[in-house]
């Protein structure tokens, strides 16, 4: 995958409600719950995902909020790959809520 422009990161976010770009090679979303362990099954579906494409976030859990942060290290920014993962991560959430 090739690292994104940032005329293609902004057009991307668009398209990702609540997503926004930080220190200008991650995309991050904030999540909230109901109580923590909804928050913790919903890690464990995104681990799964992650674990099938083979590309992990950062995932910080802070009780009933879960804190996801993307970026590709191999190209040192975004690349496509982060967004296919952080839409997939809104599907999920979705299915929960």
């Amino acid at each position: 995958m090739k690292k994104l422009s940032e005329a293609a990161i902004s057009h991307k976010l668009e398209t990702l409600e609540k997503w926004r770009i930080k220190e200008e090679k991650w995309i991050e979303r904030r999540y909230r719950f109901k109580d923590y362990l909804e928050g913790i099954r919903f890690v464990n579906k995104l681990a799964e995902a992650a674990e099938e494409r083979n590309h992990h976030p950062f995932i910080t859990i802070q009780y009933k909020l879960v804190i996801v942060e993307l970026t590709s290290w191999s190209e040192n920014g975004l690349t496509d790959l982060d967004f296919e993962m952080a839409n997939q991560y809104e599907k999920l959430y979705k299915e929960m809520v």
